[in-house]
């Protein structure tokens, strides 16, 4: 891997820096209060170039590849993660439909999410009953003349009350185990699908994540995407690529923390000096840098492998892990710093430390991705 990051990946990572602080960065603060979708910052997004970063240019994409895709997140996520997720899963759903879906499918939704159109992709999979276990799945997907007719509830569907592309997976051979799963590609205002009340989240509470109910929602043949009964490979690709996003995600709300509380102990004084000169503050900082470091490597590393068509679901799955886990760990440590004040909301670590604690449970709780690392390492020891 080139650590030197090229001309096009400074770009993108320098338009999302400078839109995201000048942008985001202000009013991150009233849109988590408020619980406000943000429409007119994820179309400002799309103009910029980021809801595609990975996908061709032929389809509206700015094609620049996963490693600038990673530099984009974290600095989105830097200022606003709940405007970053809704980043994330549109990028996850438009790449992965320009990569498998019919030439028809990626004409019809793949430019709309890229240039905003659709506001905003989603991602149908979970559901009340099966989250990290796809093969619980309930909803059904039953053939009709000219396609299918899907139904069933799907949860923690992120953008779903806005998202104008949605990937919704359903069982169509129910007998068939990982084989009986297929995507479709559903518009959200065919008849049928519904969204629920956004829940009230702990973090993330500018975006909005709903249950999404489909009740005799018919789709034709044209949407399948991929192939019949392909469904449940296409879900582990997608997932894969998305614990890229999570990882660069969790490294840009954790670097955010540490900046704040450097910046904090710079200014807060006790026993007569600032308490960035008292060492055990110092260690705390030099610690929490030192892993978020480290995350950000193993984040562009899995990223590097992707866009360069080696094998990453185990890199993938060991970033998000350590990314998430120590970015957690970062923020705790920049709430330690602010003492009291950061329990409050009059400084932003009080709700980086409420966001950045869902990436270690979605695209797969760390408990998933040690499973995922642990049987990749049988693997390659012939297990």
């Amino acid at each position: 891997m080139n650590l030197q990051l090229t001309d096009e990946q400074l770009l993108i990572q320098q338009t999302a820096r400078d839109y995201a602080q000048k942008e985001l960065a202000p009013r991150a603060a009233k849109r988590d209060i408020d619980e406000t979708f943000p429409i007119e910052e994820l179309q400002a997004i799309a103009n910029l170039g980021l809801m595609g970063v990975a996908v061709p240019e032929a389809l509206g994409g700015a094609e620049a590849g996963t490693v600038a895709y990673s530099l984009a997140m974290q600095e989105l996520a830097a200022a606003d993660a709940s405007v970053s997720v809704a980043v994330s899963v549109s990028n996850m759903v438009a790449e992965l439909i320009s990569t498998v879906g019919s030439d028809a499918l990626k004409a019809r939704h793949v430019p709309a999410i890229c240039d905003g159109t659709a506001v905003a992709g989603a991602f149908a999979l979970s559901e009340p009953q099966a989250g990290s276990d796809p093969m619980g799945m309930r909803t059904r997907a039953d053939k009709i003349d000219g396609g299918y007719r899907i139904n069933g509830t799907k949860q923690w569907i992120t953008s779903g009350t806005h998202a104008g592309v949605i990937v919704v997976w359903a069982k169509t051979d129910p007998d068939a185990g990982h084989r009986g799963l297929t995507a479709f590609v559903v518009s959200k205002d065919t008849p049928g699908v519904t969204a629920g009340k956004p829940e009230e989240k702990m973090g993330l509470r500018g975006s909005t994540t709903v249950p999404l109910v489909l009740e005799n929602v018919e789709v034709s043949d044209e949407d399948v995407l991929g192939e019949v009964g392909g469904g449940f490979k296409l879900a582990m690709m997608a997932l894969d690529g998305g614990r890229i996003g999570i990882a660069s995600q969790a490294v840009g709300i954790g670097r955010a923390a540490i900046r704040a509380a450097s910046r904090y102990a710079k200014e807060r004084e006790s026993f007569g000096q600032a308490i960035a000169r008292h060492q055990a503050i110092g260690n705390m900082l030099a610690d929490a840098e030192t892993n978020m470091a480290g995350a950000r490597l193993l984040a562009l590393s899995a990223a590097w492998r992707k866009e360069n068509k080696q094998p990453f679901s185990k890199q993938a799955s060991i970033a998000k892990l350590f990314a998430s886990e120590k970015a957690i760990k970062a923020c705790d440590t920049a709430i330690q710093v602010h003492g009291g004040y950061g329990f409050t909301r009059d400084f932003p670590v009080e709700r980086m430390y409420r966001d950045v604690r869902v990436t270690a449970i979605y695209e797969g709780t760390s408990e998933i991705q040690r499973i995922v690392i642990a049987r990749s390492l049988m693997k390659e020891a012939g297990l």
